[in-house]
């Protein structure tokens, strides 16, 4: 068993021990569904605190890992979203933020997180096509943004992340993939997207030269990337992430400039 699977059915089982628990900005992020066939993509959905007539407000795309698959809606808020929910964030940074739940059994990314590197599959996978199906919905259904659309996630979510930009990066303003790895051949396509990339040193489940090999290949391409490792942590790198107060202000000062 791989240090991901172990790492992914140990934190399941931990969640599931000490039962989700809802909070209360959790009722800030209201219950939604995106229809595809006979699929569906649950999401939680935050908007704007206090939204004016006729203004548009940026979109964050939040992608979870795989310890919170499943379909209940609600465990995928339990790292990382607080930080954009917190009454602070929502009075500098007022947004609308998207957190899909990428089902049981399926990931963003059909590739093995244990491994040193992979190629980018033709294909993205169903969660994940789903998910461009619903931002092109709620672009045309909300006040949103489309110079300041943003994209994060974490361990798988960070695959995602990295895969979002290897396949549109002129639909990002900016991105922070957390503990994830991407197709360092498809750096050139994301050279001018801001990125800012976080791993830990000591993390087993996914090795910290994925993040570390992505932003090298990115530089190398003239792109415009940062990267944060943290030397004593694990894999739950997010948990310093996210709480980094200067992590919010760069996010959303990012804007989509002519390419």
């Amino acid at each position: 068993m791989s240090w991901f699977l172990t790492a992914c059915l140990l934190h399941a089982a931990q969640v599931g021990q000490q039962g989700f628990k809802p909070m209360e900005w959790h009722s800030l992020l209201a219950k939604e569904q995106f229809r595809s066939g006979d699929n569906v993509l649950p999401y939680r959905l935050m908007s704007p605190a206090n939204p004016k007539p006729g203004q548009k407000y940026p979109l964050v795309i939040f992608l979870h890992g795989a310890g919170e698959r499943g379909n209940d809606n609600n465990v995928q808020l339990v790292h990382g979203v607080k930080e954009f929910a917190n009454a602070q964030a929502r009075e500098k940074f007022p947004c609308f933020l998207i957190a899909p739940q990428c089902p049981t059994g399926k990931r963003w990314v059909e590739v093995d997180w244990s491994a040193k590197q992979h190629d980018m599959p033709p294909q993205p996978s169903e969660p994940l096509n789903w998910l461009l199906a619903l931002l092109e919905q709620m672009k045309k259904e909300k006040p949103i943004d489309t110079n300041r659309i943003y994209v994060t996630g974490l361990s798988m979510g960070g695959y995602g992340t990295w895969d979002l930009l290897s396949r549109h990066a002129d639909m990002f303003a900016a991105a922070v993939p957390v503990c994830g790895g991407g197709d360092e051949a498809k750096a050139p396509a994301m050279k001018a997207v801001p990125i800012w990339v976080f791993h830990g040193a000591k993390d087993t489940a996914v090795i910290p030269e994925r993040s570390r090999n992505m932003v090298a290949a990115v530089k190398k391409a003239g792109g415009n990337v940062k990267y944060t490792e943290y030397p004593e942590v694990g894999h739950d790198s997010w948990n310093k992430a996210y709480a980094d107060p200067e992590l919010l202000p760069w996010l959303f000062a990012q804007k989509l400039k002519s390419r």
